[in-house]
Parts: C-alpha cells; structure tokens; sequence
C-alpha cells in the first residue's frame, strides 16, 4: 500500500512524525506535516509532497512509540502468549511485546525524541540496543513472570513503511528464573510453552502475525 486517499481538515499541530527533508530522495519535495488526529497511544495525519512528475499528493500515516518483541528459550521450548486481539477479534498465539519505554534507555540524553505517548519515546527515537533489550527484559517479566539472566539484541527496522512511522526491534532471551508477573489493565493473556521444533509452524498457522513470524526467524542466526 503506497498511500491512503486525500481527505481531512488542514490544522497542523506539533506531532513527533519525522519532517526532516534531509533524507527525501531527489525529485521529491516535502511541502508541509499535518496532524488530523492524536489517541493517547498514536497519532494520525500526513505529509503532503511534491511528487517527481510535479503533482503534489497528501500520504497518510500514523506514529507507533517503538517497540520491542521478545524470542525466549526456555530449555527445548519457547515461552509465548496467547492473547484476543480486538482489531481482528483473534485469539492469537504470540511472542511476548511491548513498547520501549523512556526508562528503558541506559541514560536518558537529553536530546532523546520524546512524546506524550506511552513510554515517553516518540516515534522517531533513536533506539540504542540496551534499551531494546532492557525493555524485552521488562516485558517478558511483566506478561510471562519469567526474568532473563542473558538477553541479547538482534535486529530492529521500520514497520510497514507504507502507512505507519514505528520501528520494531527483536531480542533474545535465555536463562530463564520465574518471577512475579504484573500484567496491565489491558492485558489478559495465557502463557504458552510451545516446543521449539514446532513454534514456526504454530505461528504460521492462522490467525498469524507479522511480528511472531519475523521473531521465530531468528532460528535463521543459529539460535532456535
């Protein structure tokens, strides 16, 4: 998907999408950023370019905070979670997630794009691999109650560039402890060990999902 259709008010408002034309390939031009509408937990609007043939068109998209999925190994098995999806009204079968939270950054400069948005970090942060893997750390203890004596980074990269601004980093989990689990008012899920030899297959069985998927191929780097 290249771009939504044209339609909404003209207000602009302070946003945390990027508006930077440093990067903007040649023959492109941006005109100007607007903000249509802000959630709590993500903000909506678009950009309006100079296209390279001179036609000018408005390309939609939405801001995410970042956020960070979790491949814990646990012996010959993984821990997951299966949870309902409301957006797809799914119970899915899941790799535990969250977002990066500010506090998650090993020190927190002061020149860090922040938002109003959950965690503190705007769309745009940039993400050292510390913080992606404090915050898997936090997060698979939150929803699993499981505490990782060894995490490790692996990768992190935008997210459907087409509509959304968010980036997506992955980690990897091992040595576990059990600990306490605290989930958040949202959060009703089951914890699921599924067998190594078995988790790519269960996550591709549907209702699958693109970050479960992506995680599981981490087998790929010699670590499943």
């Amino acid at each position: 998907m290249s771009e939504f259709n044209e339609s909404g008010p003209d207000s602009n408002h302070d946003h945390d999408h990027e508006t930077s034309t440093d990067t903007d390939p040649d023959g492109w031009q941006f005109i100007e950023s607007v903000t249509e509408y802000e959630t709590g937990w993500y903000t909506g609007g678009y950009d309006r370019f100079k296209q390279p043939d001179g036609t000018e068109k408005q390309y939609y998209w939405a801001t995410l905070p970042p956020a960070v999925v979790v491949i814990a190994r646990d012996g010959d098995e993984l821990v997951m979670v299966e949870q309902f999806r409301p957006p797809i009204r799914r119970l899915c079968l899941e790799l535990p997630a969250g977002i990066v939270d500010a506090d998650d950054l090993p020190a927190a400069p002061d020149n860090i794009d922040r938002s109003d948005t959950p965690g503190g970090l705007a769309a745009t942060a940039d993400v050292p691999p510390a913080a992606y893997e404090a915050a898997g750390a936090r997060e698979l203890r939150e929803e699993t109650g499981h505490d990782p004596n060894e995490i490790i980074f692996l990768d992190d990269f935008w997210v459907a560039t087409g509509v959304l601004t968010h980036r997506r980093g992955h980690v990897f989990a091992s040595d576990l402890d059990p600990t306490d689990r605290k989930l958040d008012t949202n959060e009703f899920i089951t914890v699921r060990r599924v067998p190594v030899s078995e988790a790519l297959e269960q996550a591709r069985t549907p209702p699958s999902n693109d970050a479960t998927i992506e995680g599981l191929l981490a087998e790929h780097e010699g670590l499943l």
